[in-house]
């Protein structure tokens, strides 16, 4: 199974570079696991919201193979503790997902068709966290989740 995280928006920030690329590394003694940061729409900064919102759905759909199973990252989701993040991981490893790919949407979340597309949608909290940060959160969820798969001690119960 490889793992791939999706990001709207701008390349990460060198805020959390560092920590983004840290734990990306780390992820891969697991799993093949990538980044692809999708770029906004040109003009972007002038349209509406609804119609940024679907030129950003386009843009994810197109690329979206049949087979991929897609994780939305959402704030009105459900919400996990960390080992049914590594239950989540495991129970895809073991139906031979090819693909299983987390998107954090843009600015404004995504489209409903993005929404309807997605095999789960997952709250990393309540709370409302810029995207940068989201994505370094992301980053070292997925790799605590793959030392509990593994048992290790990384992550303290």
């Amino acid at each position: 199974m490889k793992i791939q995280c999706w990001s709207l928006g701008k390349s990460h920030e060198s805020y959390v570079k560092e920590g983004i690329e840290i734990f990306s590394a780390r992820i891969e003694h697991y799993f093949p696991f990538s980044w692809n940061i999708l770029s906004p729409p040109k003009q972007a900064a002038n349209m509406d919201i609804p119609v940024l919102k679907e030129e950003e759905g386009k843009k994810v759909l197109e690329i979206l193979q049949p087979s991929d199973k897609l994780i939305l990252l959402d704030e009105r989701g459900k919400n996990l503790h960390s080992p049914e993040l590594a239950n989540l991981l495991q129970q895809h490893a073991d139906q031979s997902t090819k693909n299983l790919i987390f998107l954090i949407g843009g600015a404004y979340g995504v489209s409903d068709a993005v929404k309807k597309r997605a095999d789960f949608c997952w709250s990393l909290s309540h709370l409302v966290f810029p995207h940068m940060l989201v994505r370094l959160l992301l980053a070292e969820q997925l790799y605590r989740a793959c030392t509990i798969m593994r048992n290790e001690k990384y992550h303290h119960t």
